[in-house]
């Protein structure tokens, strides 16, 4: 029992033992088929990822390929454009270089003819030479001709014989240099002439201005003929009030409906005026309230001249100007000159100075000052003593003002010598201004003694036999003895008339002189 127990036992362990073999050799082999199914599986999906990837490649390869040939289409067109605007760059120099071969084959063609003509008047030249120095040594041979002749003729010494034909040569001097004066002074005149109306028609053009009328009266309405009587007062104290504190003359006369205020100076007439319409508006007509009005309204006027200064140099775009200038400038609002009103007049002048001082190439603000400053002197003229561009030269200095300005001022009319480019300026603007159609009118008496003058100077040259003012003292006629005067003393005299009438006379715009010399040759056939 013992064996069999033991015996079974054993059979067990083998069992056991077996099992065990058993199962881990199953156990190996399942995992040798689970490794083998794994590194199969494995092996797929590397295939897989190594055939993706040659496919990937593929496409990438693929996309290369067209991103190459697209890339290289567009170098292609890009190289073809860049060809095409060099061509065309090339194509424009070469007709660049065309016409500035033709230009050069022009230039050299034109110099060409400019050496020849050089060349045809250097052998004029040398042909005028000859021409001259054959005439001068035949002249030499006729004066000691003349010298032989004389001396035998008229048994005349040397020295009598050399002080003849020096007076004979001294006259031909003289009519050849009066001949070449002519010359020149035509050649220069039609230039300058030129130039100047050029510029002098833009000036004109670019600027125009109204006209005024001179008057010496203002007229004062009145609402009934009852306030005249109110005016004189009784016994005329109220008239003789006014006048003596307004410095005018008060005109009541039969005229319905206004009194006539009548005085010289401009600005006293605008106070009288103006205090005149205060006292009809205001009732009260006695002594004290005219003197009262009277020295209100002198306030306000002087307020307003200062107030249309000040305007005028706005309107020019003149700055800097002291206040006692303006307030003169302001005053040559109430100052006529042959009618034409004053401060208009320079407000024009300082306008067309400007325009002709930019087109000569100077300073426009410079000349529009002097133009506007030019006739200040018209406002002090009456309370001091001298001409109006000395008075108002003398008054600018006080407040220093540069000597370009005082120069043009006190040589616009020629009375000292301009020293700067700018006063011939102002002077010729005043000229345009005073001198175009409808700017001034002189009263008849005045153009009267405007036209007597004009041929009293004249008159009193030698050989003169008559002489006209014609256009309205714009010109005047002279006639001379031909007898008396001839063709080079005819031009000296005309030149000394029109000196003389710049010195005497005083006058808007130019006057021409025109100096006729007349040969009649008569003869009768019997």
């Amino acid at each position: 029992m013992e064996i069999l127990a033991q015996v079974g036992a054993g059979t067990l362990l083998a069992a056991v033992v077996l099992s065990g073999i058993v199962g881990a050799l199953l156990i190996f082999v399942i995992q040798r088929f689970v490794a083998k199914s794994r590194l199969k599986a494995v092996e797929e999906e590397n295939a897989n990822r190594i055939e993706a990837a040659k496919k990937q490649a593929e496409t990438i390869i693929k996309e290369a390929r067209l991103d190459a040939a697209s890339e290289t289409m567009k170098k292609r067109e890009a190289f073809a454009t860049e060809i095409n605007t060099k061509e065309n760059e090339l194509r424009k120099q070469e007709l660049e270089l065309t016409k500035r071969q033709d230009v050069c084959e022009r230039q050299t063609e034109k110099l060409q003819q400019q050496e020849r003509q050089l060349n045809n008047k250097e052998r004029e030249l040398d042909r005028q030479i000859n021409t001259h120095n054959t005439r001068n040594k035949e002249l030499a041979n006729l004066v000691t001709q003349q010298k032989n002749q004389l001396l035998k003729i008229t048994s005349l010494d040397m020295e009598q014989a050399k002080e003849l034909l020096l007076s004979r040569l001294e006259d031909e001097c003289d009519r050849e240099m009066n001949q070449l004066i002519q010359r020149k002074i035509s050649q220069s005149e039609e230039a300058a002439e030129e130039k100047a109306k050029e510029i002098i028609n833009l000036a004109i053009q670019r600027y125009a201005a109204e006209q005024t009328c001179e008057v010496s009266v203002s007229m004062v309405d009145i609402p009934s003929d009852d306030m005249k009587g109110r005016i004189i007062g009784r016994e005329g104290r109220n008239i003789r009030a006014f006048e003596k504190a307004t410095g005018v003359d008060v005109i009541v006369d039969d005229t319905p409906g206004v009194i006539v205020v009548s005085g010289f100076n401009p600005i006293r007439r605008e106070v009288a005026r103006l205090s005149m319409e205060r006292l009809i508006q205001d009732g009260r007509i006695h002594p004290t309230r005219i003197e009262e009005i009277v020295i209100q309204t002198k306030k306000d006027v002087h307020a307003r001249v200062i107030q249309i200064g000040k305007e005028a140099a706005e309107e020019v775009d003149v700055r800097g100007l002291n206040n006692k200038i303006v307030g003169m400038l302001g005053a040559l609002h109430y100052r006529t000159s042959y009618g034409q009103n004053v401060l208009r007049h320079s407000v024009e002048v300082a306008f067309l100075a400007q325009v002709m001082a930019d087109e000569l190439g100077l300073d426009g603000s410079i000349a529009k000052r002097a133009g506007l400053l030019h006739d200040i002197g018209k406002a002090m003229d009456r309370e001091i003593e001298g001409g109006h561009p000395a008075i108002g030269a003398n008054f600018l200095r006080r407040f220093k003002e540069s000597n370009i300005i005082v120069n043009a001022v006190e040589a616009h009319h020629g009375d000292v010598v301009a020293d700067n480019y700018y006063t011939p300026l102002i002077a010729a603007a005043d000229a345009i201004s005073a001198s175009r159609p409808g700017a001034r009118r002189e009263t008849l008496e005045r153009y009267i003694k405007r036209l007597e003058k004009l041929e009293e100077i004249a008159q009193g040259f030698e050989g003169v036999d008559n002489c006209y003012a014609i256009q309205a003292g714009r010109e005047v006629r002279v006639i001379v003895d031909a007898e008396k005067v001839n063709d080079e003393i005819a031009l000296k005299t005309a030149r000394d008339i029109a000196k003389k009438i710049e010195e005497e006379m005083t006058y808007p715009g130019e006057i021409k002189v025109t100096l006729l010399r007349e040969v009649r040759c008569v003869e009768y056939a019997r």
